[in-house]
């Protein structure tokens, strides 16, 4: 379960990251709904990619580090994904 719940943290992250770039980029929002898909998929790459860079503490006991660092990669990773996937989807229109 101390694997399971940093995913947990940065699916749920990166739908509110998703959610809040889509409020913050009205022309690009994919709607609540997308906004929650992309971010929910930005959030688990994006915590990842954190992970494996070593600047969350991936595998160990579950501490502030790793909750912060989850939420964190999460949001940001949410956000990024929405923005890429909103402008590029905008482009093409």
């Amino acid at each position: 379960m101390e694997n399971v719940l940093p995913l947990i943290i940065q699916v749920i992250s990166g739908a509110v990251g998703g959610n809040i770039a889509g409020a913050l980029m009205k022309n690009y929002s994919l709607g609540a709904l997308g906004n929650s898909i992309v971010g929910i998929i930005g959030g688990a790459i994006g915590g990842q990619m954190l992970g494996i860079w070593g600047v969350e503490p991936a595998g160990q006991s579950i501490d502030i580090g790793t909750v912060t660092g989850s939420i964190v990669g999460g949001g940001i990773g949410g956000a990024i994904l929405m923005a890429i996937i909103g402008i590029t989807r905008k482009s093409r229109n």
